[in-house]
């Protein structure tokens, strides 16, 4: 059995998520499990500035340096592989993962989005999309999900959800805000349930 499960975070942006998760970390609400590597699709990514402030150790891989999308993947599942990573963490992060990453850790990948999934999730669902078609549904609730990936977007097994209401007037931004909120709470909980499952049997459901 594990005595800790190694954290690897993917990211492509600003990484809000990513600082909740390091915060925990460092807060020690991560049972006893820790970030190793924090992997960006983008060199420009803040994320990777958070991570670097944290100490944590930081490495890009970005598509366009890649002559296609089997080599891209290739060299995404290196660091990974060398940083002997148990659990990846999405944060943000807008590449679909190779298959080959899926099949390496197959269970062990868990990702947060901005809705209720299975609603408003799927290929260009990310960001402000994901409000903008919430509101325009006119559903009185969104939240967000934190689920297990497997090869389709946004398909695999719900671990958790928080709900938010959606309040007259909302707009994309007010409604993202409320969501966003929720998922700094969520993510971190999540992880640290999923880590500790992992932990005491090496093999999480």
């Amino acid at each position: 059995m594990p005595k800790t499960a190694r954290i690897a975070v993917l990211v492509s942006g600003g990484g809000s998520n990513l600082q909740t998760i390091l915060d925990a970390q460092k807060a020690g609400g991560l049972a006893g499990a820790e970030v190793v590597l924090v992997l960006s699709s983008k060199s420009d990514a803040y994320a990777l500035t958070r991570a670097k402030d944290s100490g944590i150790r930081t490495t890009v891989v970005e598509r366009k340096a890649f002559s296609s999308d089997e080599a891209f993947n290739a060299a995404t599942l290196a660091p990974l592989i060398e940083a002997e990573a148990d659990i990846l963490c999405l944060a943000g992060y807008l590449r679909k993962l190779g298959p080959g990453i899926i099949q390496r850790y197959r269970g062990r990948i868990l990702n947060i989005h901005p809705a209720l999934l299975p609603k408003f999730g799927g290929p260009g669902m990310y960001g402000h999309y994901v409000h903008e078609a919430v509101l325009k549904s006119g559903d009185k609730e969104s939240g967000c999900t934190v689920h297990v990936v497997d090869e389709e977007f946004d398909h695999g097994p719900v671990l958790a959800q928080a709900k938010v209401p959606v309040q007259p007037g909302d707009t994309p931004e007010t409604l993202a805000a409320r969501v966003l909120e929720q998922e700094h709470q969520l993510y971190p909980k999540t992880i640290r349930e999923f880590c500790e499952k992992y932990m005491k049997s090496g093999a999480p459901s």
